[in-house]
């Protein structure tokens, strides 16, 4: 796809209160659906956006009103108004944008893998991946400028909160193809949680349909509801222990599909809510775990198996237990 925008075409009549711009589709994105590629070029950020837009028709695909499901095509013209004329703050940061403090924690990540294609961090957690909400920039506008990658692209998303495995593509092309494997569940996710209490089965599957957007007490929070998206997650419980009358499980989550914060709110309405999840558990489980030194979300994603987007080779890889959690095993 090309770089830049281009100004558009004369053979599709300009309004002049709706100046709009175009940018090309190339050859990577053919087969894609209008929606994905506009999301995948423009950031994840403004998806919402997106969509709206393609529905309302103000998104046009060779001077044709499509459907956000149309496969585009190479050397489709897609036309844009004026509110998806500029990157994002978040796919357009520069140096000036990014602050020093987090420019030198980028610097000492740990990298568990990295080719010309995709590059593959331990990311700590409290550290978000993408500007916006308060934040001038992230983690990956850190990483474009660190490491000089300019079209570095999230393949996968993890709550700031969360620590572990974080997948990122360093072409349009590898995105794709990665993103595509997550969408098909051809890519497999362990994560690790602490929770509170004994789940009663050893193992088992948690299924719900979960919607975003409901506040309560001032906060937005993903439920349960008849409106919300199917969520499977299998788990398997690794460890049982006990600090002070506080009851507490080692769990393995292996989630089918990846809504916003699934693993926290399944785990929450099974009885057994995160340890260190401010936004889900209950009072008193906070309380009780704060008082035997626990600090942070107790989620870590840590196995990531998925098809390299290039030589198609499976690939394996684990990012090691927080420092965090280590010490808060001896605590007890």
């Amino acid at each position: 796809m090309a770089s830049e925008f281009a100004k558009e075409s004369a053979s599709y009549p300009i309004n002049e209160t709706e100046k709009q711009v175009c940018l090309t589709v190339d050859a990577n994105e053919q087969g894609s659906r209008l929606d994905r590629v506009l999301v995948r070029f423009l950031g994840g950020d403004r998806k919402g956006l997106i969509l709206r837009l393609i529905r309302k028709g103000n998104v046009r695909v060779n001077g044709k009103r499509k459907k956000p499901d149309y496969r585009v095509e190479s050397g489709d013209i897609i036309y844009l108004p004026a509110s998806l004329r500029e990157p994002s703050p978040a796919t357009g940061a520069t140096a000036e944008d990014v602050p020093g403090d987090l420019l030198r924690k980028v610097a000492q990540l740990s990298v568990l893998y990295e080719d010309d294609y995709v590059l593959v961090i331990d990311k700590p957690a409290g550290m978000v991946v993408h500007g916006g909400s308060g934040y001038s920039a992230g983690l990956v506008e850190a990483l474009k400028i660190s490491r000089n990658l300019p079209e570095l692209r999230l393949a996968h998303r993890l709550d700031r909160d969360t620590s572990g495995v974080l997948l990122l593509a360093k072409d349009l092309m590898s995105l794709r193809r990665l993103t595509e494997d997550f969408r098909e569940h051809d890519m497999e996710k362990t994560y690790m949680a602490l929770v509170a209490g004994y789940p009663y089965a050893s193992a088992g599957r948690m299924e719900s349909r979960l919607a975003k957007g409901f506040v309560s007490g001032g906060e937005r929070m993903v439920v349960d509801s008849e409106d919300g998206k199917a969520s499977v997650t299998d788990y398997q419980v690794m460890m049982h222990s006990s600090h002070s009358d506080f009851d507490f499980s080692l769990l393995a989550l292996f989630p089918h599909s990846g809504r916003t914060h699934q693993l926290r709110v399944q785990l929450q309405q099974e009885g057994h809510s995160i340890l260190g999840d401010q936004k889900y558990a209950e009072k008193e489980q906070l309380s009780c775990y704060k008082k035997l030194g626990g600090r942070g979300l107790m989620l870590h994603a840590w196995r990531l198996r998925f098809r390299h987007p290039v030589t198609g080779l499976v690939m394996e890889l684990r990012a090691p237990w927080p420092a965090s959690w280590l010490k808060f095993f001896r605590a007890g």
